[in-house]
């Protein structure tokens, strides 16, 4: 008998048992499908939620950094303890942003002043709005594009223009089907004239839909009172010069203004995109964990299932087994058909496990904004783990049945 045919009827064997104790198989089954089913998702979700804020990065520039108070990526959920140095960082001023975009290496240095304000027009008012104070390169550092109407110009932030760039959403609020180009919205009770409108990409963080505005950073300042202590600038490197090249001449142009002498550390941070990707990868590494943790709770649950189904399996079947020993029967062949019988029943578990993950991730994907995709060697993966985990859960009742003594199966009640 070929190794295909004997393997074929003890995948039939496992099936044919799984439906003649349904309840049994189910209890067994069912750690395995959650097991799986969380990992699968799990892995969907973190690549998804990698790829978007992957692509978002992007948009700020490949190879941008940001100038900041503070370094980010370091930053804990309480803010800085007590005696770190950083900790007393004087925040960066529109000056400095001002100096450090007049470098030579440079391209843009844009300011990002955030204040919120109340937006009104006529009857229509839209309380809480997001108002972001920017330099007139913004843009460059936004997924979207223009739907109407133009950018703030560099003379315009200069004079502090009573200018603003509406988004879609925040457009359709005030306006409806008005052309809102040319109209006037008072923020704050101060009128600013609407000058473009900006449809923003939808992505993981924001649905396109939601209602912001972006003025000049100096109009920001001079009317809206923006918290300056947490203003970011966002630093594009000028053609020719390498990111390295510019954020020296960054760090030497800070340091001099800020005159810190070569023994005093920096007191403000410059940031790569890639620290952010790095940062988001340690954040995901201990939801990796902890899913894990949970998800093999299930799959040892499903093991304790296995090895009791598999070893009721061999009690059931006692004198069958003594029969075949007595026919001929090796202790190899009973170990081989009794593992492939427990890698069946597992990998049952692991393909309801799978497909429940693959619907998750589907119903994930259409439902929120994260896009959950679950990657093809992922799913292998997962199979071939638990095609091995099988063999782990059944050895124990499969050596119980090879080393079973003819004599003594044949006479079992």
């Amino acid at each position: 008998m070929s190794r295909g045919l004997r393997a074929g009827e003890a995948v039939a064997t496992a099936l044919h048992a799984l439906a003649a104790n349904r309840v049994r198989a189910a209890l067994t089954v069912m750690g395995i499908v959650v097991g799986v089913a969380t990992v699968t998702l799990m892995a969907a979700v973190i690549g998804g939620v990698r790829t978007a804020t992957t692509e978002e990065l992007d948009d700020l520039g490949p190879n941008g950094f940001t100038l900041d108070r503070y370094d980010l990526t370091g930053l804990r959920a309480s803010g800085p303890a007590e005696g770190e140095a950083w900790g007393n960082n004087p925040p960066v001023s529109l000056e400095e942003a001002e100096m450090v975009g007049r470098l030579p290496a440079v391209a843009s240095a844009t300011p990002n002043l955030t204040a919120t304000a109340e937006a009104r027009r006529g009857s229509r008012v839209m309380a809480d709005v997001e108002v972001d104070g920017v330099g007139a390169g913004w843009a460059a550092h936004r997924a979207g594009d223009f739907a109407a109407g133009r950018n703030f110009v560099a003379g315009e932030v200069a004079h502090a223009a009573s200018v603003v760039v509406l988004s879609t959403g925040l457009a359709q609020a005030l306006f409806g089907a008005a052309d809102p180009v040319g109209g006037t919205v008072h923020l704050d009770g101060r009128p600013f004239e609407v000058v473009g409108v900006f449809a923003e990409r939808p992505s993981l963080f924001t649905d396109g839909k939601s209602g912001w505005a972006v003025a000049p950073y100096s109009t920001a300042v001079r009317y809206l009172s923006p918290d300056q202590d947490w203003m970011q600038v966002q630093v594009a490197p000028a053609p020719g010069a390498t990111q390295e090249r510019a954020m020296d001449e960054v760090v030497a142009a800070m340091r001099a203004h800020r005159r810190l002498r070569p023994a005093q550390p920096d007191n403000f941070a410059l940031t790569r995109q890639d620290a952010f990707r790095d940062f988001f990868d340690r954040t995901t590494r201990v939801f990796v964990v902890v899913l894990l943790s949970l998800s093999s709770v299930g799959l040892a649950v499903g093991g304790i299932g296995v090895v009791s189904l598999m070893t009721i399996s061999v009690t059931e079947r006692t004198r069958e087994i003594g029969l075949r020993k007595a026919l001929g029967a090796t202790r190899g062949t009973i170990l081989r058909e009794f593992l492939a019988e427990s890698v069946a029943v597992t990998l049952v578990g692991s393909a309801a496990g799978l497909m429940v993950g693959f619907l998750g991730a589907m119903l994930m994907s259409r439902l929120t904004p994260v896009p959950a995709v679950v990657p093809f060697n992922a799913a292998a993966a997962a199979l071939g783990v638990m095609a091995v985990a099988g063999i782990g859960f059944g050895i124990y009742p499969a050596l119980r049945a090879a080393r079973l003594d003819p004599a003594v199966a044949l006479a079992h009640e």
